[in-house]
């Protein structure tokens, strides 16, 4: 798996403005230059944050996601996903 890599890519949707940009409009193309299993883009791409959070991702870090409405996420929508993880989400 590549946690550490789809840490990075949310870091990076708060920091690069043009990459956020990327995201919002292209996410497919967006995500191509990061070492992603099929799984992880699949996950990433449908906004599957409960997959991603069992994954190792850091649940902080997915919240750009949805501050910034990228992959059908927004903050309501996020928060739904991620408390249906459960406690620990494992």
């Amino acid at each position: 798996m590549s946690v550490l890599e789809l840490d990075r890519l949310c870091r990076e949707t708060l920091r690069d403005h043009d990459f956020r940009k990327a995201m919002q409009t292209d996410p497919e193309r967006a995500i191509a230059r990061y070492r992603l299993t099929e799984e992880e883009k699949r996950a990433l791409l449908a906004g599957d944050v409960v997959t991603l959070h069992r994954m190792g991702v850091n649940d902080f870090l997915m919240g750009y996601l949805a501050r910034f409405n990228i992959c059908g996420l927004n903050i309501p929508i996020y928060s739904e996903r991620i408390r249906s993880a459960g406690p620990g989400g494992h």
